[in-house]
């Protein structure tokens, strides 16, 4: 019976193609998904290789079915430091005091429930990072049933986590709710930071209220945080209140608000925050105009000022801009678009605030990028984060799904599981078209369709006449060994229908989805051999008048 059992697991070891029945039917999660805890009530079975693993009494996890063996049992903390790390730029013991942020999925605290901070930034006191954002009702909606968005904008609180690494976050406070004394009636609240100031030595939390700014402050980081004023105003600025804004704090201490007008944001300000308490924004600085820009953020990297932003797309993803100066007010050079952010729009977010790591090695900018996918529906996840290279004037975004950081040393590297597809779920573009971010296209019938296995599409093949066409994205990658997976729709009676990939350094490796398949399938493409350092990924048709093909969610990772 061993001897059966063990052949058998060889031939599915040979086998590069598979085509997985599992449909949208099937219950189980999907990889790093909850999968079981206090009061969970949805599925407890796992996709593909991955295990349904209890990490605290509140949480389980689907997390890879190795590690599970490898560990028997572990904490939420222990998995984060040093699972599935690539130390392809990294080889010295200080990786292993990395630890692996995760995009692209709802993100856990330490006690296994979700982070919900939005709209908000990060700020070192002492030997801790705090973490401060907004919870909205419409955050716990989406995150329940990640299948449709919503627009319940209702203020919950201001959360405030800690950390020490920048990866294992602590819930430590509700720090503003409705019920803070002063708060009063908020139609909108959000976009914030917080500021210490050592006149006063109190904490000031800054934020847009309503068509205003509050201000308000605790002694502690994490105390329950006092109003102290609204200012309807700011002088200079075109208007009540502020478009988006952050709070930006320099290496002296003084303390910035970040932001554009709010009708038409075509203006973009620097406001410097009264140094005797920071509970006032002076008179602002125009430091550019002309362009719509939205998600106002600002970084300081040796000694330069990168001021950021985004399109006009309300709650969707956009293309980063930047601009660079040696002061703060400027002058500033001329509007950029962040290399990197075109393929795939940010990664699917929005600029949000910047986190600099001044570590022991080297300097780190990390992109702290607002996915609103509980009022976008694009995506799961409401925080992407990913590290920037900066050269000078040149910043450019790397498109990460899984990397690691030592918060101690600046360093970063590449997960194991990241997924180098790029627009791999079709949600960049945000609007149907036919020209796809992230992919070339040839032939009649290629668009994104509504309705995808999830968010709000995917890529789809399909014309009213006979016709052939192909989605194609070429990459460059380290060699190695890679497995494709995507999930596919089908009309069936296509001559020819499949997704392949090629120029890999072998011979194209396809599979077949010409026939028909009504609900969402698995399909995958194992073992592909990497030796010329690049690779193409095609979604191809030769079909007849009326067959389609919808593709989503790819994945191409070790």
């Amino acid at each position: 019976m061993k001897l059966k059992f063990f052949f058998f697991l060889g031939v599915l070891c040979l086998t590069k193609i598979v085509f997985s029945s599992s449909t949208t039917d099937t219950t189980c999660q999907r990889h790093y998904m909850t999968c079981g805890g206090k009061n969970f009530k949805g599925s407890t079975c796992c996709e593909g290789d991955f295990t349904c693993f209890k990490i605290t009494d509140n949480y389980s996890q689907c997390i890879p079915t190795a590690n599970a063996a490898k560990r028997g049992r572990y904490s939420f903390n222990d998995y984060n430091k040093d699972d599935d790390i690539d130390n392809a730029n990294d080889n010295t013991s200080s990786a292993v005091a990395s630890g692996i942020i995760r995009n692209n999925i709802f993100w856990k605290d330490t006690s296994g429930k979700n982070i919900y901070s939005q709209g908000g930034g990060i700020f070192k006191f002492g030997d801790k990072y705090y973490w401060y954002g907004v919870h909205y009702k419409g955050a716990e909606t989406y995150a329940n049933n990640p299948t449709r968005r919503n627009s319940d904008t209702s203020f919950v609180s201001v959360t405030c986590y800690s950390s020490t690494d920048l990866v294992q976050w602590k819930f430590e406070n509700d720090i503003i709710t409705p019920r803070t004394q002063n708060f009063g009636n908020a139609s909108w609240f959000g976009r914030l930071g917080v500021a210490y100031c050592k006149n006063t030595k109190r904490y000031v939390l800054v934020a847009q209220y309503n068509d205003s700014i509050m201000f308000a402050s605790s002694d502690s980081p994490t105390g329950n945080y006092r109003v102290e004023r609204i200012q309807d105003n700011i002088t200079n600025i075109t208007g009540m209140g502020t478009g988006d804004q952050t709070i930006f704090i320099d290496d002296d201490g003084k303390a910035y608000i970040i932001c554009s007008n709010k009708n038409g944001r075509g203006i973009q300000y620097v406001s410097k925050l009264r140094e005797s308490d920071y509970l006032y924004a002076e008179p602002a600085t125009i430091v550019a105009r002309g362009y719509g820009r939205e998600g106002n953020a600002l970084f300081k990297y040796k000694g330069k000022y990168y001021f950021c932003a985004s399109d006009l797309h309300g709650w969707n993803a956009s293309h980063s801009y930047y601009m660079v100066a040696d002061n703060i007010y400027g002058p500033y050079s001329e509007w950029k678009v962040m290399e990197g952010t075109d393929e795939d729009f940010s990664h699917v977010t929005q600029t949000g605030f910047f986190y600099t790591i001044k570590g022991s090695k080297q300097e780190t900018v990390i992109f702290c990028g607002d996915r609103w996918s509980d009022f976008a529906g694009n995506g799961l996840g409401y925080n992407q984060w990913v590290p920037l290279t900066v050269n000078g004037s040149n910043v450019k975004f790397n498109s990460l799904s899984e990397w690691s950081i030592n918060s101690n040393t600046g360093e970063w590297s590449i997960g194991q599981g990241n997924n180098y597809c790029l627009n791999p779920s079709f949600e960049a573009d945000r609007v149907q078209q036919t020209t796809l971010a992230g992919w070339r296209s040839w032939g009649t019938g290629t668009k994104n369709k509504s309705g995808g296995h999830t968010g709000n599409f995917c890529a789809e093949l399909w014309s009213n006449s006979a016709y052939e066409a192909s989605f194609v994205q070429d990459l460059s990658l380290s060699n190695g060994l890679y497995n494709l997976e995507a999930w596919v729709k089908s009309s069936g009676g296509q001559k020819i229908a499949n997704i392949y990939v090629k120029n890999h350094g072998g011979s194209e490796m396809n599979v077949s989805i010409n026939k028909k398949i009504d609900n969402w399938t698995k399909v995958n493409i194992n073992n592909i051999n990497v030796t010329s350092g690049k690779i193409q990924i095609g979604i191809y048709s030769n079909a007849n008048a009326g067959n389609y093909i919808n593709v989503d969610d790819i994945v191409l990772s070790h």
